[in-house]
């Protein structure tokens, strides 16, 4: 019986408990199309692969699972954020199962996306919305039959190379064609997680920094009656927060009736809402509906202050109707997700600041979010990049590193500066995984203690891990066993590349600083991803970090400490009196917490969460560290 294996990775997040957004509802989309289309009538077995797997597995392990059985087909579902560890597994899976197929999907499969056509692994790219697409594929496939006159693919050729995708062709089959993946089983519901939902494709606005616009201005609706029926089933599978993925929410035609029957399904506001909309035609009575269906979050892009800028990327609107809408919501208790970007054509840094005092102006600065250009593949700008004078990155994010009135200093200075005003960090922060070790799991890696290195130290560094693992390194003096350090990290990098890494210096004696040299330049001989990039522009590197832990007898020289607190987070095991004692210079006057204890006290918890800077408090105990980030962070996936 031959087989289908659906796969979407996890956005990475900072944290091991953080919540990672990884609801494959585009893999399960494609799984109803091959049922509806008939497929599993022919015998196709479909499987949708489990986002709690594809969130914990490491790079290997997944590689396993998804060859075991050798499956007919493995499809990947590729985003800004999943597509290089994407490529990676796609190329891992055919080592182990030479006759795979291997298609490919998603936002970043375009023809101007040179960066995923010229790597190797997978055998076909499809482009655009791909229901209809994907069945018609897989019937072609097993039919033995030539799929290149499809619409919309580009397929690998004999010479290794990936042909021109054939004719485009924009998709105009009604949303009632396809089941939700909720109802048809592919998708599960988790109370845990988000649960998103599309009722709408298509977009009337052009941004032309936005992918939206590539698919249709014709709006394609999931009808009333429709939406209300999944609604439902929603709430009867247990949902509690519904994030609808439709590109501007308000712009769907009855809106009003629309909000009335969420209203009616949701009256005991068992589930909340999120949705993105334009502050065109938001009124008070929809502001008020919005509250009352469950919306207790809404985005709202105003993008810039400059009206010319607007005009430029063809968002339009109106600074002043985006104010008064977001004052409509917060005065209902709507909280907010007002977006401004850095590096738009013709804006200017002064532009970006300007824009964040105009909220502050008007109560509204804490709702503000900034963040640089990204020029995507499939948008407007990507084509008209040349001519905009565009410079970004070929790889994910695509973050723009030049336009003619940002250089690569101002973009930086900007983003600092935009923080400063806001008083606050706009990039999560890459938080330390600093647990013990516990049988059966493979999250902790530790090399040597007291010199001396574990007689099983190869095995284990070659092993198989998770997706975030966290790698010790113990011993009196740390450069004597540099070299065999070294190359058991080697065997974990190879491993496991994409697998997120804290490396944990645990020394009896001071190091030389020059260590930590060593060891940056070994993490820069991995190929650099999404993750490497992401907070390059701060001198961070989300995928491989390095922190200090301090033994609680530890007596080292504290101008040592303070030289290292230069380069790296520095943590001391503490027990409970200790933190509270020291919590209000936690992570600023002193190193940080490092909790050595099996035990919860709830007195000094309180003490902590509400007097020490979060972040600089971690746990041995895993469990203690999973609630720490849930209740004090706010990690969990709602």
């Amino acid at each position: 019986m031959p087989k289908l294996k659906l796969v979407q990775l996890p956005v990475p997040p900072p944290s091991v408990f953080a919540a990672t957004g990884n609801v494959p509802l585009a893999a399960g989309s494609l799984a109803v199309s091959a049922r509806t289309h008939g497929l599993e009538k022919r015998g196709l077995e479909i499987e949708v692969m489990d986002p709690t797997i594809t969130d914990l597995e490491g790079d290997s392990q997944l590689a396993d699972r998804i060859a075991k059985e050798e499956p007919e087909f493995v499809g990947f579902s590729l985003y800004l954020w999943n597509s290089e560890r994407s490529l990676h597994l796609a190329r891992e899976v055919k080592k182990r199962s030479p006759g795979t197929k291997i298609l490919i999907g998603g936002p970043e499969v375009n023809p101007d996306n040179p960066f995923v056509l010229s790597e190797t692994g997978y055998d076909i790219a499809v482009s655009g919305e791909a229901e209809q697409t994907f069945a018609l594929l897989i019937d072609t496939l097993l039919k033995k039959e030539d799929p290149r006159l499809i619409s919309n693919l580009s397929v690998r050729g004999k010479d290794g190379k990936m042909s021109a995708f054939s004719q485009e062709e924009n998709a105009s089959f009604p949303l009632t064609s396809y089941a939700s993946p909720y109802l048809e089983g592919f998708v599960p519901v988790d109370p845990f997680r988000s649960t998103y939902l599309e009722t709408v494709r298509g977009c009337r606005s052009q941004c032309t920094y936005c992918f939206y616009p590539k698919s249709s201005n014709v709006l394609r609706l999931l009808d009333i009656p429709e939406t209300i029926r999944l609604l439902a089933s929603l709430k009867d599978q247990g949902a509690r927060e519904l994030v609808f993925l439709d590109p501007t929410f308000n712009h769907r035609p009855g809106f009003e009736e629309f909000l009335d029957a969420i209203i009616e399904i949701n009256s005991d506001r068992q589930m909340t809402m999120f949705a993105e909309l334009r502050s065109e035609g938001i009124t008070e009575r929809l502001a008020d509906k919005l509250a009352l269906a469950g919306f207790n979050r809404v985005e709202i892009g105003m993008q810039s202050i400059n009206k010319e800028t607007l005009k430029r990327v063809k968002r339009y609107g109106s600074p002043e109707k985006v104010a008064e809408a977001a004052k409509m919501l917060t005065d209902r208790g709507v909280e907010l997700l007002l977006d401004l970007i850095i590096g738009l054509p013709g804006d200017s840094p002064e532009d970006v600041l300007r824009g964040i005092d105009f909220f502050f102006e008007r109560g509204l600065g804490e709702w503000v979010q900034v963040f640089p250009l990204s020029v995507l593949p499939g948008t407007a700008m990507r084509k008209d990049s040349d001519r905009e004078g565009l410079v970004y990155l070929s790889k994910p994010p695509y973050r723009v590193i030049r336009t003619p009135s940002f250089s690569p200093e101002d973009l930086t200075e900007t983003l600092f500066r935009s923080e400063d005003r806001l008083n606050r960090r706009l990039d999560e922060s890459p938080r330390p995984y600093l647990v013990d070790p516990i049988p059966g799991m493979i999250d902790v890696f530790t090399f040597g203690t007291r010199g001396k290195s574990d007689k099983n130290g190869i095995e284990d560094f070659s092993r198989s891990g998770a997706r975030h693992v966290s790698v010790w390194w113990k011993g009196e003096q740390l450069e004597s066993s540099r070299k065999e350090f070294f190359s058991r990290l080697k065997l974990r990098l190879n491993r496991d590349p994409f697998a997120v890494t804290d490396l944990v210096l645990y020394p009896s004696e001071p190091f030389a600083l020059s260590l930590i040299t060593e060891l940056i330049d070994e993490f820069s001989k991995v190929p650099p991803s999404y993750l490497s990039r992401t907070l390059a522009h701060r001198g961070e590197n989300m995928l491989h970090r390095i922190v200090l832990v301090l033994n609680a007898e530890s007596d080292f020289p504290l101008e040592w400490i303070e030289e290292v607190r230069e380069y790296l987070p520095v943590f001391k095991e503490m027990n409970w009196a200790e933190a509270v004692r020291f919590a209000e210079g936690l992570g600023e006057e002193f190193p940080s917490a490092r909790i050595v204890s099996d035990e919860f006290h709830p007195d000094a918890w309180k003490i902590l969460s509400e007097t020490a800077d979060p972040e600089s408090v971690t746990f041995s105990n895993r469990e203690l560290e999973k609630r720490w980030c849930f209740e004090v962070l706010g990690y969990s996936e709602k």
